[in-house]
């Protein structure tokens, strides 16, 4: 039987006790100061997606103001929140003054 502690789930299988960390979600959010381009060699470049799985995640942000990019342990979807802040603006809209913002959300 499951058990389920804030940090970690633990379950036993066999005799084995299996531990689980928690996953978060990184949801890239919307704004009027990036391209579909930008979004779509982002998410090429540091999470090696396919163009097309890239267009379906912008138009999603674009569509309803943000998107799951990729869900993992939390201290793996921190660094790729911190890779998306650090990218830097879109060089294609003059008004871009730096990179987009993503948050981290509990996965459910």
């Amino acid at each position: 039987m499951p058990v389920t502690t804030p940090d970690t789930d633990t379950a036993t299988a066999d005799g084995l006790d299996l531990t689980f960390e928690p996953l978060y979600h990184v949801v890239l959010l919307n704004d009027d100061d990036h391209s579909y381009g930008y979004v779509v060699y982002m998410l090429k470049e540091l999470f090696a997606y396919p163009e097309a799985k890239g267009f379906d995640l912008a138009y999603d942000v674009d569509k309803h103001g943000q998107a799951v990019v990729w869900t993992g342990t939390h201290e793996d979807a921190k660094l790729k929140q911190d890779q998306i802040h650090a990218y830097g603006p879109d060089p294609t809209i003059s008004r871009c003054q730096g990179s987009m913002t993503a948050i981290l959300e509990p996965a459910e």
